[in-house]
């Protein structure tokens, strides 16, 4: 088993990496959120992404693309602690970050076979989806778990 940190890639290493993993025959499968506190929703969700593919690559929003999206006192956890969470689990093969509020240059560089997000997106509302559909990959969406997101989890801790 590798170690967290040899599944932490940058924006340098991706090309190369994804250029070998095609050579080798595998199937790429991407994925990405902000990842702020990560609980069942997201490993289960990360379980079903991982079993569409050979390889799953977790794009993680940094610091400042979390507070544009989810307001001004996210992200809870770091980019850093956030990736090496990610990278700890077992179904998780790659960790990269972007800065952008959508992984879509990520996405245009890594040409995933799969792009994968929640039921809650509609496809029309996926980055990325139109460019993975017209090279010939799929876009999937994995069914949620109810009442696991980390926004009602945080809501719960501040009601305590």
């Amino acid at each position: 088993m590798r170690r967290v940190e040899e599944k932490i890639i940058g924006i340098k290493a991706i090309g190369p990496l994804v250029s070998h993993l095609r050579k080798s025959g595998k199937r790429i499968v991407f994925t990405n959120g902000c990842f702020d506190i990560i609980h069942y929703g997201h490993v289960f969700y990360l379980e079903k992404a991982r079993l569409l593919g050979d390889v799953l690559i977790v794009g993680v929003n940094s610091d400042a693309s979390v507070r544009r999206l989810k307001g001004k006192s996210r992200p809870i956890n770091s980019l850093r602690d956030r990736m090496r969470v990610l990278a700890a689990l077992e179904s998780v093969d790659y960790v990269i970050s972007f800065s952008q509020d959508t992984p879509l240059g990520l996405i245009k560089r890594i040409l995933p076979d799969v792009l994968v997000k929640g039921g809650d997106w509609p496809i029309d509302r996926i980055a990325g989806a139109n460019v993975v559909l017209e090279s010939g990959g799929q876009v999937v969406r994995i069914p949620l778990r109810k009442g696991r997101s980390t926004t009602s989890l945080i809501r719960r801790i501040m009601s305590l």
